[in-house]
């Protein structure tokens, strides 16, 4: 009952405002496959390209993907507390936690990494968790090829494994580290992963750039202090109440001894991705085996005080999940965003304004005279415009899309050919450093989007790159 109302509200949810930045981004990346990109694996932009190509145009289709990905979180999680001995009630309880999680919900409304990412390390979990109750090795080689997936989205899945194996070096079953399935398993992984690092090794290693970036943005050592404070917020009060009782229950109940290692690497992996500067949902994958702790545990507290906390925390957590998770408002009812940084992550802001972006692009080209229109191209700014303008350039008419921005920056160079563009963004300042004359050729300000990106941009007529593109890209590229 509780995954067949996740799915309707999830569903609904994924109809709602338009394309969120990063999915018309993916949808750019695959169209120009690789073993890498600067700031992910292939498998996402792949299987974004995929549904964009059976349903063009449609965002919701797009979205299909991330909706089942964040059921099956939602299905593993009540397996993960049948697995450590939960009864009916302790699966439910476990279901409604992780159903009202803006890490399992919220992410079921945008294709993004992180839903598939999330999804991986549930998946990972569970099989560990199966196997200290099985032995049976052929959950270590699905491990193997489990990982092997994972590190074709994100280079976070290290991680995990070594916070298992400290965790299982430590405090057991030392069992697992002498199976040779797991170390022949790891042999996939290997293989899967060198195709992404020697496109890394070819591109300068952009990713690791990227990790500076996002250790800019979430503040970096400084910021781990505020790192569980910021997250456990956005799994709920259910979730967030079961994810404390859990790690104690794991590391303290002679019930759940032989998986006190999970309690140990759970809080090793939030504390490696915390001093790390990661973002809040890095690792959302590995909350659901101690949120399922938390309620097995919770089976010792007398049933009527149990029931009546469990009612209210859930309750509360639906609330929650309703008025902060679920895109219920519409967009005319928001504000203008303040800001770039309040109008960043999923929400109306970074899903509307691309048709206006898109209609001022080509407004401005078509100003071109006809002589600068044959070898115009457009540039824009920030990889998030160049992914809208590029999705949208064929029924726009718009020429060629690039960007120096972010992986974009990657997926090709300007024609030298090309002694005009339509830039998208930035300041003259900034221009005429490559440029001999720019002149503002438009504007994009719609009301509702991203300040700077969508609203607020200056649109410019450039002509006369001061260099060849060939030699002036390297230098323009950043992250």
């Amino acid at each position: 009952m509780v995954g067949v109302v996740f799915g309707i509200v999830a569903a609904l949810s994924a109809t709602r405002y338009g394309y969120y930045y990063d999915e018309l981004y993916f949808i750019a990346a695959g169209k120009h496959p690789a073993f890498g990109y600067a700031d992910q694996g292939p498998l996402v932009p792949l299987l974004a390209r995929s549904m964009d190509w059976l349903f063009p145009g449609s965002f919701i289709a797009l979205r299909i993907p991330a909706v089942a990905a964040s059921l099956a979180v939602l299905v593993l999680s009540a397996a993960i507390a049948r697995e450590l001995g939960g009864a009916r009630g302790a699966q439910s309880v476990t279901a409604i936690a992780c159903a009202t999680s803006a890490f399992v919900l919220g992410q079921a409304q945008t294709l993004s990494t992180n839903a598939i990412d999330t999804l991986l390390w549930a998946v990972l979990t569970w099989l560990l968790v199966r196997w200290v109750r099985t032995r049976d090795d052929a959950l270590l080689w699905a491990a193997g090829l489990a990982t092997a997936v994972a590190v074709q989205v994100k280079w976070l899945i290290p991680i995990f494994w070594i916070a298992v194996v400290v965790a299982v070096a430590w405090l057991g079953p030392r069992a697992l580290l002498r199976r040779p399935a797991l170390w022949w398993s790891a042999s996939i992984v290997v293989l899967a992963a060198a195709p992404g690092l020697i496109w890394q090794a070819m591109n300068g290693w952009p990713h690791l750039g990227m990790g500076a970036v996002v250790r800019g943005q979430t503040g970096g050592f400084a910021g781990s202090l505020w790192f569980v404070p910021r997250t456990l917020p956005w799994w709920g009060p259910l979730a967030a109440v079961l994810v404390v009782c859990g790690v104690w229950q794991l590391c303290r109940s002679p019930l759940l001894r032989r998986y006190r290692f999970l309690g140990v690497a759970f809080l090793l992996a939030v504390a490696i991705i915390a001093i790390s500067g990661g973002r809040s949902g890095y690792g959302a994958g590995i909350y659901p085996v101690v949120i399922a702790a938390g309620a097995v545990g919770s089976a010792a507290i007398p049933r009527r005080w149990l029931t009546i906390v469990a009612v209210q925390a859930a309750a509360l957590s639906v609330v929650a999940a309703v008025v902060y998770v679920t895109p219920w408002r519409a967009a005319s009812d928001y504000a203008p965003a303040p800001d770039l940084a309040a109008a960043l992550g999923p929400s109306a802001y970074s899903e509307l304004g691309w048709p206006e972006l898109v209609a001022a692009t080509a407004n401005a080209y078509r100003a071109l005279p006809p002589h600068r229109q044959r070898t115009a191209v457009v540039v824009t700014q920030w990889y998030v415009q160049a992914s809208a303008l590029d999705h949208a350039r064929s029924t726009a008419g718009l020429p060629p899309v690039f960007s120096p921005n972010r992986g974009f920056g990657y997926f090709g160079v300007p024609p030298d050919t090309a002694d005009t563009v339509v830039y998208v963004g930035g300041t003259e300042a900034d221009l005429r450093r490559w440029f001999s004359s720019v002149v503002p050729a438009g504007r994009t300000d719609y009301p509702l989007g991203i300040p700077g990106i969508t609203t607020d941009a200056t649109i410019w007529e450039c002509v006369g790159p001061i260099q060849p593109w060939s030699s002036m890209w390297s230098t323009m590229r950043g992250l």
